[in-house]
């Protein structure tokens, strides 16, 4: 089979930043699912693990990354339960694995999910990472429920992106709470109000732009940006007993000292924790997905596809990663086989 990955990090304009490469097609056994590709999507995990996992060496086999798929099950292990061959599914892959940037992949059934019966093919490669990120941050981090939570406020930092998308579509339309997000141009702010955001601010002024819109502080902040660059600022807005999630990581240590007098509780949300430690309750991921779905088929969400390139290339591959290192880029970038 065709595989696109790289031998060593380099910037995505060099030649060699991704390679074409064949590979035996693998076999599923036990748990796995052997899945016949048709899309995939790019997400920032992309770009900074193929800068950062091979610096100053030079791989002996290339490393194939990528993390969202939607294919058809080709084959299947002894152990399998949810899926049969033929069938159209959709999930975000494993970090500890070979990723997606392939005509075929090996994937635990439980991190898996039917694929949205009524969106294209490219419209759900989009979704799950950033979904099931979102949901986590949500509902399993914060625990945010209709009924002892809805029409409180939420801050969501970054709400152009591809997390920040299916955030506010969640908190708004799936939770009923008051959402403010941030962006600073106008094509971004007009995606955040048409994904559903009540109000849009600036991220140069947080503060300032929180209280003149109204709020002296909110009920739940998201972080899908830069949690050093922000937390002084998310400290001062976040209410006492509020929540606060990240799924940035820090460079520096975080003052969580700062936090103690309002009692605020701070959680870290990786999507991946799940499929890494093989977790007692992995399968939520696939449960997740399968509501997600559910959410898009009857319309109470979008998906969050932005553009697709048509072909699985090693140009469409350098150009989706040149996207997303712009900072730039609004929703999600699909690229169709």
């Amino acid at each position: 089979m065709k595989a696109i990955g790289f031998k060593t990090s380099l910037p995505i304009n060099e030649s060699e930043s991704f390679i074409e490469f064949e590979t035996p097609v693998p076999q599923a056994k036990g748990r796995d699912i052997l899945v016949k590709i048709k899309a995939i999507s790019v997400n920032p995990v992309d770009f900074k693990i193929r800068q950062n996992s091979a610096k100053d060496t030079v791989l002996e086999n290339p490393k194939v990354i990528g993390w969202d798929a939607v294919g058809t099950v080709e084959e299947i292990g002894d152990g399998i339960t949810f899926f049969k061959p033929g069938d159209e599914v959709y999930y975000a892959g494993d970090l500890t694995r070979s990723g997606s940037n392939a005509e075929y992949q090996l994937v635990d059934e439980r991190i898996v999910g039917l694929k949205p019966k009524t969106l294209s093919i490219a419209e759900a490669a989009a979704m799950p990472l950033t979904a099931l990120t979102a949901w986590e941050s949500l509902y399993d981090r914060i625990r945010i429920s209709e009924q002892k939570d809805k029409g409180k406020s939420i801050l969501i930092i970054g709400g152009a992106g591809g997390v920040g998308s299916i955030a506010i579509q969640l908190a708004k339309k799936v939770s009923g709470l008051k959402v403010i997000t941030t962006a600073s141009r106008p094509e971004t702010k007009e995606w955040c109000k048409a994904m559903g955001a009540d109000v849009v601010v600036d991220h140069k002024n947080l503060v300032e732009e929180v209280h003149a819109a109204g709020f002296n502080e909110v009920d739940f902040i998201l972080d899908f940006v830069d949690l050093n660059s922000y937390w002084d600022a998310i400290v001062e807005l976040i209410k006492p007993q509020g929540h606060i999630v990240s799924i940035t990581g820090s460079a520096t240590p975080i003052a969580l000292n700062k936090l103690k007098n309002k009692s605020v509780t701070f959680s870290w949300e990786l999507m991946y924790t799940r499929s890494m430690f093989q977790t007692d309750d992995i399968e939520e991921q696939h449960q997740i997905l399968n509501q997600v779905a559910e959410l898009l088929d009857k319309g109470e969400i979008k998906t969050t596809l932005k553009q697709t390139l048509k072909g699985f290339t090693v140009e469409n591959l350098k150009e989706a990663h040149r996207l997303l290192e712009s900072g730039k880029t609004i929703g999600k970038v699909v690229i169709e086989y």
